[in-house]
Formats: C-alpha cells, sequence, structure tokens
C-alpha cells in the first residue's frame, strides 16, 4: 500500500488523557481514534494488527478442530434469567427493551446462547467432544474505561466453548485450549505468564488467565522463579516473614485522635506488622469481623469467596454492633464472627482497645481473641510461595486470555442434556475459553517500544516492510522502489512504501513512531552502488545489502521471525 492512499494520521503530541504507553503510541501513530468514553474507532493500521492476530487465534483453534460459528450480539433475556445471571450480573451488562417491549441485552459472553444451542444439536455421546468458537463484538458497560483499548464498553472477543461427556473429559479439552493459547501468545511475540486465577462471575470449577508483563496492567500476579507457581494475587497463596516479636504484658494505652495504623505506628514507635488491622465488613448473612496485619492489605475477592457479597459497615454501624468507635476496634471480646489471616496466628500485636482514643498493647492470638484463619490479605514482594518457600515477586499484568472448567453451571439450567452410552440422560459439561485481540496488541506495544514508538513483533505488524524512497522526484529510486515493491508483494510480504513528498527526516520519524519491523531506505547515492539500507527496528541495526539480495534477506529474516 502507498502512504499517501492510506489513512495514517499520526500527531505530534502525546494526547493528555492517555496515560498507558499503548494508549499514547496508538494515538500519536494514528493507529486508533476515541469516538466516546470507552469506544474507538480502529484506524487501517490497528486493523490489519487486529487480522493478524484473529488469522493466528483461527490457525491454533482449526489445529485443535475447534469450529468457528458467529452468534448474535443482542440476546433475549429469558436465556440469561434460566442461569440467574440476568440479575446477578448488575449495571456492567447494557440492557435494553424491543419494540415488543420484550427485555434484551447486548452480549458480555455467550456461555448462555451457546449453551442454548447445544441443548438442541447435542443429543449424544456420540456427538461430543465438541469445540466451538466465534471472533464477536462483546459489550460491558464499564464504570471506568481506562488505558486505551486496553479497558473498553464495546471490545472483540475470541471466545470458544467445549462440549464433553464428564469431567475426565473436560479436563483434556482445557489442555488442549491451554496449550493452543500459548501457541497463539508465542506467535504474537508476547512474553506471558498461565496463572491460577478466580472464577468470578463465570463460575466453574477451576480457571487460568493468561497475563502478559506491563506496567501499565491493572491486575497483579505472583510469581515464584523457583518451582513455577504463578497466581493472580486475588489467590495467592503466600507465607508473609513472620518478625521476631519482643513479648509484651497486655496493657491499654492513650493514644488520643490517633487511628489508623499510620498514626498509631508513629505514635508509639512500633513498625507496622506488629498491628492487627481490625475491619468490620457486612455480609448478606452477618456481620463480620476480618483482621489483617497492619503492613497487610484484605483482599475483598478472598473475603468473598468465604462469606459470599459484603460491604464496608458504616459509621452508626460500627457503633451499634462492636460498642466502638471506627479507629479503636480491636479483636477482643466480640461475640460476632472473627476471620483473621495466618499471618496473625503467632506473635504479639497491638490494636483498638475497643474504647475511644485507646490502643491495647500484648494481644496474643487464641489468648486474647479467637478466629477462623483464612488467607485474606494481598500477596505482597519477597513473600515465600506456599510450595517451596522461594520469595515470590508480584508484577503488574494485563489479562490476554482466560480459560475456565464450567462444568454443568449453564448446561444444568438451559437443559443441554446427552444420552449417554447406556441410555441415561446426563447434562454436558462446558469449558469456556476467551481472548482478547486488541488486549494482545496493546500488549505487544506496552512490552516493544522505545522513546521513538512503537516496535512491532513480525508476527502481528501492520505491514512487514517499510519502504522509504528519499527522493520520489528520483526517477531511478522510484522504479527500485516500485521494483521491490512489487517483488515483496508476490512474496506475499505486506508493505507500505512512503511515497509522501516530505523530507527524509518526517519519513524517518514517522517510520519509528508507526513502527514497522523493517525499513529499507532507498537514496539516490547508495542505489548509484546498487545498495539499499535495511534498518531493523526492534535492533536498530543498519544494514547496506545490495538491490538483488534485498528480497531474499527480508524474506529469511521474516519467515525465520514469524515462526
Amino acid at each position: 500500500m502507498y502512504y499517501s492512499k492510506t489513512l495514517i494520521p499520526t500527531l505530534k503530541e502525546v494526547p493528555s488523557d492517555a496515560e498507558a504507553i499503548s494508549h499514547q503510541l496508538m494515538l500519536r501513530a494514528g493507529y486508533i481514534r476515541q469516538l466516546a468514553t470507552g469506544l474507538y474507532i480502529y484506524l487501517p493500521l490497528a486493523w490489519r494488527v487486529i487480522n493478524k492476530i484473529n488469522n493466528i487465534i483461527r490457525q491454533e483453534m482449526n489445529a485443535i478442530e475447534a469450529q468457528e460459528l458467529s452468534m448474535p450480539v443482542l440476546h433475549p433475556a429469558e436465556v440469561w434469567q434460566k442461569t440467574g445471571r440476568w440479575h446477578a450480573i448488575g449495571d456492567e451488562m447494557f440492557r435494553l427493551k424491543d419494540r415488543t417491549k420484550r427485555d434484551m441485552c447486548l452480549a458480555m459472553t455467550h456461555e448462555e446462547i451457546m449453551a442454548w444451542l447445544a441443548a438442541r444439536e447435542i443429543r449424544s455421546y456420540r456427538d461430543m467432544p465438541q469445540s466451538w468458537y466465534q471472533i464477536q463484538t462483546k459489550l460491558r458497560d464499564e464504570a471506568r474505561p481506562k488505558s486505551g483499548i486496553l479497558r473498553t464498553r464495546e471490545f472483540i472477543m475470541k471466545d470458544s466453548y467445549s462440549f464433553d461427556v464428564d469431567n475426565e473429559a473436560l479436563v483434556l479439552s482445557y489442555a488442549k485450549h491451554a496449550e493452543a493459547y500459548h501457541k497463539i501468545f508465542k506467535r504474537c511475540g508476547l512474553t506471558f505468564y498461565q496463572v491460577e486465577s478466580d472464577t468470578g462471575m463465570m463460575g466453574g470449577s477451576v480457571s487460568h488467565e493468561f497475563m502478559a508483563p506491563s506496567p501499565a496492567g491493572e491486575d497483579e500476579v505472583a510469581i515464584c522463579p523457583n518451582c513455577g507457581y504463578a497466581a493472580n494475587v486475588e489467590l495467592a497463596k503466600t507465607l508473609p516473614e513472620i518478625p521476631q516479636y519482643e513479648d509484651m504484658d497486655f496493657k491499654e494505652i492513650s493514644t488520643p485522635n490517633k487511628k489508623t495504623v499510620d498514626e498509631v505506628s508513629k505514635f508509639l514507635n512500633f513498625p507496622p506488622e506488629y498491628f492487627i488491622k481490625s475491619l468490620l465488613v457486612i455480609s448478606n448473612e452477618e456481620p463480620v469481623l476480618a483482621l489483617v496485619r497492619g503492613d497487610h492489605t484484605l483482599h475483598e475477592k478472598k473475603l468473598t469467596h468465604l462469606i459470599g457479597n459484603f460491604r464496608p459497615a458504616k459509621m452508626e454501624e460500627i457503633t451499634n454492633i462492636l460498642g466502638v468507635e471506627a479507629g479503636f476496634i480491636g479483636p477482643m471480646g466480640h461475640k460476632i464472627k472473627i476471620i483473621a489471616d495466618p499471618a496473625l496466628s503467632t506473635g504479639v500485636y497491638i490494636s483498638g482497645a475497643n474504647k475511644k482514643d485507646y490502643h491495647a498493647k500484648g494481644i496474643k492470638p487464641n489468648v486474647h481473641f479467637h478466629a477462623l484463619w483464612h488467607d485474606i490479605h494481598v500477596a505482597k514482594d519477597n513473600e515465600k510461595c506456599h510450595n517451596c518457600q522461594t520469595p515470590i515477586r508480584v508484577e503488574k499484568v494485563i489479562e490476554i486470555g482466560n480459560i475456565f472448567q464450567l462444568g454443568t453451571k449453564y448446561t444444568e439450567p438451559l437443559k443441554a442434556v446427552y444420552l449417554n452410552s447406556k441410555g441415561e440422560e446426563k447434562p454436558i459439561v462446558m469449558g469456556s475459553y476467551g481472548i482478547g485481540p486488541a488486549r494482545v496488541a496493546a500488549a505487544a506495544i506496552e512490552q516493544n517500544h522505545d522513546e521513538h514508538g512503537i516496535i512491532w513483533p513480525v508476527s502481528i505488524a501492520p505491514f512487514t516492510v517499510h519502504l522509504l524512497p528519499l527522493n520520489i522526484a528520483d526517477k531511478q529510486t522510484m522504479e527500485v522502489c516500485e521494483q521491490l515493491y512489487k517483488q515483496f508483494n508476490d512474496n506475499s510480504i505486506d508493505t507500505l512504501v512512503d511515497d509522501r513528498n516530505e523530507r527524509p527526516g518526517v519519513k524517518f520519524k514517522d517510520a519509528d513512531l508507526i513502527g514497522i519491523p523493517y525499513q529499507l531506505v532507498l537514496g539516490a547515492k547508495s542505489l548509484k552502488e546498487n545498495h539499499v539500507e535495511i534498518k531493523n527496528r526492534k535492533t536498530k541495526e543498519i544494514t547496506k545489502v545490495s538491490v538483488d539480495d534485498t528480497l531474499k534477506i527480508i524474506k529469511n529474516d521474516y519467515i525465520e521471525k514469524k515462526r
């Protein structure tokens, strides 16, 4: 394609509202434009990237015998009502009524519709296993869209679904998808981890996420460099370092107007790990006092797994239930359920004295309070792996894919059943598997860029070669340019020709910004010697090669890197 005929509206300045590097560079390099909050237009370069990612996905899905289909984006409410998610999902779901006043929704995902289809098309154990997939638009009324195409209200998703006779067969389908995902993300040029994750609104028994490390990530994972244990911090099991606590007799201490751990820690000159944070929450069934160490943070999802949905107690509820003002709550003497993090199971602590303007020191677990012990803290850097006791590291990551063993969560309510070899009716066992192609693209930029712009992996770059004739008025330059352009196209190597009448500096700057892997510079001086310059965008290495060898060199290097 020719630059002059392609929509590539580059920008000189970094947009003020763009924080993530991928967002900044996609705007500056003319890949995307924002229509409204969380809604983006994919311009030609970006759409080429998305299609290349989708092609890789299709190839690997087809390789495990998954079959592509397409499902509607608009769904009748009754299908979602049968699984309970119509009511369980909150404001994130776009709901509407059609002209007959029938409740409808816009698809966030397609578990219900796939199970609905399976209920009508799968009859016998002989019909399975089956795997169906689509690359489809999804919509979620995201409360806080941010980071460009990483967190949007409308997005593209590859979602696939497996249908098996039992859990053992599901495990095999799950493993096939996991292996395919490893191939997809490697081919897309990403560094990534497969980590244990929370099943969330999807449900099921087992799930994993595929995470690409990036400072722009909103998730965090705990990684053990020794045994390979990897988990989202929502689930990560770690062993905090236990300090050498000094023994203290139980004693109340005046701490006027000092409420937070930080304030009392400085006032009493004790480090935060000597403190207990006592947090009153209200679940759907009862109030619960959650205890974590002073240097730790309560992980809300871990607690949700134990007590269901909950909210922080209001000021007046704290007073009514515990008889104490917020900021001076201690774990002693309460008759409600107490859940404590195991980091508090040994040691001697300081916490609220359940009396205004007082704290107590010398608090001992199983002496001054009793609790149910569960890991409810957010994993931190250098805590020990629960498998091998090696210090873990916590990294920010972008979620690029997920896989779930759903079991019969959707097939039972939608009556998706089959007859087994004995003629018995059994529910179909499902798996669900998602990839966000736009997230893959954004993660690739986050992991592959420099101060000048994007550095695309060869396999998903919008073009492989960027031809840069320095003087389009020079006849010989343009003849060689057209010759190379034809050769590359004939060999299925996508090529962009910068045929603009611009200064070389402008062309070089835009080329680095756009990030096409190979820049071929055609100047009158070098062409007199029958040479062109090849710049590798990633290594920045510049090589002079003869015009006649250019195709062979690019082709060999390109083919090698695309594998």
